[in-house]
């Protein structure tokens, strides 16, 4: 959820990998109810700050690729109280999602230049490259690479200065649950960098095998 400023823009398969769209292993760390705290990045040309940031779980489908949640910004500087989005996101599992996004304004090349930001993503990119990786097998890989786009303000109006009109790139690890991500929007600073760790807090939420969403 990053101000809007405009600037000038920014100057092998994997071993063991198979055809097959196998799709990821459950992971304790990303479930319903899950939270993660920490800072996004937002500088820009004209400034140099960093938002805390909290995200919460809300619902989570593997079959389908499918999860959503909450981020709350706590120290926006134009807000006078924290601001609160809902988003929806993608899991990269070659079967529901590849790593080309095509949509949101995002284009193969803009894909690259953000998945490549991600060490963990050097062994696959030959194979991105080929085919958005359809041909991976990411079962076992010990990092899930997602997309997080968000969808609405859920406690301020669309005129407190913030957009949610682009969408993040997100590399998540099996082993501590920590996630890094960057922000993608042709109109605002690039790569503002969200990283977050897991605080372990408790859950809440809702299971799609309980509930059905209209």
């Amino acid at each position: 959820m990053p101000v809007r400023v405009v600037e000038p823009s920014s100057p092998s398969q994997v071993a063991g990998t198979t055809q097959g769209n196998t799709l990821p292993q459950p992971c304790s760390l990303l479930s319903v109810g899950q939270a993660f705290s920490g800072t996004q990045n937002v500088s820009s040309l004209q400034k140099d700050e960093a938002w805390r940031v909290n995200v919460r779980i809300q619902g989570c489908d593997l079959d389908h690729g499918y999860l959503c949640g909450t981020m709350e910004a706590l120290n926006v500087p134009m807000a006078d109280t924290p601001v609160v989005t809902f988003w929806e996101g993608e899991i990269v599992d070659t079967k529901n999602y590849t790593f080309f996004t095509g949509k949101w304004g995002a284009t193969a090349e803009d894909d690259i230049k953000h998945w490549t930001k991600f060490p963990s993503f050097s062994p696959l990119l030959s194979q991105v490259e080929a085919d958005g990786g359809k041909s991976l097998d990411l079962s076992n890989y010990p990092y899930i690479f997602m997309r997080w786009k968000e969808q609405y303000f859920v406690n301020v109006g669309t005129d407190c200065g913030l957009t949610i009109a682009g969408f993040y790139y997100v590399c998540f690890s099996c082993s501590d649950g920590s996630i890094n991500g960057f922000y993608y929007d042709p109109n605002s600073s690039p790569f503002q960098k969200l990283e977050l760790k897991s605080t372990n807090d408790g859950k809440s939420g809702f299971s799609f095998s309980s509930y059905e969403l209209q």
